[in-house]
C-alpha cells in the first residue's frame, strides 16, 4: 500500500464546534441517563405503527413504496394545517414543508435566509444542536439572556437600535424556542412574543420559532405562537419526534410562500420519506391523538414532579430553578464558581450523567448550570440519580475540582 500523506479536511471541522457528551464515554451502559432528551419508550405507539404499516402496504403498497408515495404526503400536510390552528396559526398545505426531522428544517432555514458572515441572534442558553448548524453555516452569532419569561426582548430591541444608529449589521434571523425552552424549560411571555414579532417587521429580520415541545403542556394553557403575530416574518418549526417517536425523523416548517418554496429548493433529499409519511398519516388517522398526548403529558408531569421533589430533598436551597410547565428538562443553577463540567465527569464515575450548562452557551460561557432530562427514567431512577449527583457535589464542593478556572 502506498504511504498516505496527511489530508486536510474541511474547515467546518473546527475547534469552535462543540462535541457534547465527551464525558459520557465510559461507564455509560450502567449510568442513570439524565442527560440527553429521550422520550419515554413506553409512550411509543408501537401497535398503531404496526397496524399503520401493514395497512399502508396491503391497501396501497405499490404507490406507498414508490418515489412519489401515496396519499400520505397530502394527509400529513393537512393534519399539520389543522393542528396548527390550536397555536393560532392560520396557514395552508402549500405553506407547509415536511422535513427529515426538525433539525433539517433549521438547516434549511439558515441556508435560505443567510450568507456566510451574516448575523444570527440566539438565546443564551439555547439548544446546542441549532448552534452547531449555525456554526457550520458560517454565520456570526450574538447571544441574548433568557430569564423566567424567556429571552430578553428589551435587550434585543436595544441592540437593534444601537446597530442601526451605528450602521452595524442587523440580524437576518433570530432563533427562539418559545415553549418549554431547551434547556431552561421556561416559556416566552405573551408580551415578549408580540414585541419580538413587531421588531421583526420593523427591522426586517426573520424569526425561527422552534416549537418542538409545544404538545407536552402540563397546564393546558396555550399562548399563541409568535407566527400568529408576524406570519410574513416567522418560520414556525415543530416535530413528530415527541408526539410519536424520534426515529421516524419527521418535522415540519410553516412559512410564507416565498420562503417555503426556497427552502424546498435547498432540500437535497427531494422529499422526506414518502413511505414514512404514509405510515404516520395512517397512525394519526386511526389513533386518538388527544388521548395519546394526554397520556404522555401525565407521565411526564409525574416524572417532572418526582425530579423536583428529589432536587429539593437532596440539594435544599443549594440550587435554584424555574419549575417547568411542560417539555423535557429541568435547569439547575449552582452558586457562582461551581463548574458543572467538572462535576459531570465525577458523576459519570458514580453511575449517573447529565449535561453541563456550558454546552448551551455560545461565546458568553456560564459554568454553574446543568440540564436534567426527566422524561426517560422512571421515578425511582430519577430519585436515585439526583441523590448520586448531590452526594458527589456535597462531597467535593469545596475542592478546586469544581471551581471555575481563574
Amino acid at each position: 500500500m502506498p504511504q498516505l500523506n496527511e489530508f486536510t479536511y474541511s474547515s467546518r471541522f473546527s475547534d469552535s464546534i462543540p462535541i457534547v457528551g465527551s464525558a459520557f464515554t465510559k461507564n455509560q451502559q450502567d449510568a442513570i441517563p439524565l442527560s440527553f432528551g429521550f422520550p419515554a419508550p413506553e409512550t411509543f405507539p408501537i401497535q398503531p405503527i404496526i397496524d399503520a404499516t401493514t395497512y399502508s402496504l396491503m391497501t396501497d403498497g405499490d404507490r406507498a413504496l414508490q418515489y412519489t408515495g401515496g396519499d400520505g404526503k397530502k394527509k400529513i400536510a393537512q393534519w399539520i394545517v389543522d393542528r396548527s390552528k390550536l397555536r393560532s396559526i392560520e396557514t395552508s398545505a402549500e405553506n407547509v414543508l415536511v422535513t427529515t426531522g426538525s433539525m433539517q428544517a433549521i438547516d434549511l432555514a439558515v441556508r435560505t435566509l443567510t450568507d456566510e458572515n451574516d448575523e444570527v441572534w440566539i438565546e443564551a442558553p439555547t439548544f446546542f444542536g441549532a448552534v452547531r448548524i449555525f456554526q457550520l453555516a458560517g454565520v456570526r452569532l450574538r447571544s441574548f439572556p433568557v430569564d423566567q419569561n424567556g429571552v430578553d426582548v428589551d435587550a434585543i430591541e436595544k441592540e437593534l437600535i444601537d446597530a442601526t444608529n451605528n450602521h452595524q449589521p442587523l440580524p437576518k434571523m433570530i432563533y427562539v424556542m418559545p415553549n418549554y425552552h431547551n434547556p431552561t424549560g421556561v416559556n416566552l411571555s405573551l408580551e415578549r412574543r408580540k414585541k419580538l414579532a413587531a421588531l421583526a417587521y420593523r427591522y426586517n429580520f426573520f424569526i425561527l420559532e422552534d416549537d418542538a415541545y409545544v404538545d407536552l403542556n402540563f397546564s393546558n394553557i396555550y399562548v399563541p405562537a409568535i407566527y400568529h403575530y408576524a406570519p410574513e416574518r416567522v418560520i414556525y418549526l415543530s416535530t413528530f419526534s415527541k408526539l410519536i417517536a424520534p426515529s421516524i425523523r419527521m418535522g415540519w416548517a410553516i412559512g410564507n410562500d416565498s420562503v417555503i418554496q426556497k427552502m424546498h429548493l435547498l432540500k437535497v433529499d427531494g422529499t422526506t420519506s414518502a413511505f414514512v409519511q404514509e405510515i404516520v398519516a395512517n397512525v394519526l388517522e386511526k389513533m386518538n391523538v388527544e388521548t395519546h398526548i394526554s397520556s404522555i403529558t401525565q407521565l411526564y408531569r409525574e416524572r417532572c414532579e418526582a425530579m423536583i421533589s428529589a432536587v429539593l430533598n437532596y440539594f435544599g436551597d443549594e440550587v435554584t430553578f424555574v419549575v417547568p410547565k411542560g417539555g423535557f428538562f429541568l435547569w439547575l443553577t449552582f452558586p457562582l464558581g461551581v463548574n458543572t463540567s467538572h462535576l459531570v465527569q465525577a458523576c459519570v464515575d458514580k453511575g449517573v450523567n447529565f449535561i453541563a450548562g456550558e454546552y448551551f452557551y455560545e461565546g458568553c460561557l456560564e459554568f454553574n448550570h446543568l440540564r436534567l432530562c426527566f422524561t426517560f427514567c422512571d421515578e425511582k431512577k430519577i430519585d436515585e440519580g439526583i441523590k448520586k449527583i448531590a452526594e458527589v457535589y456535597f462531597a467535593n464542593k469545596n475542592l478546586q475540582l469544581f471551581q471555575e478556572a481563574e
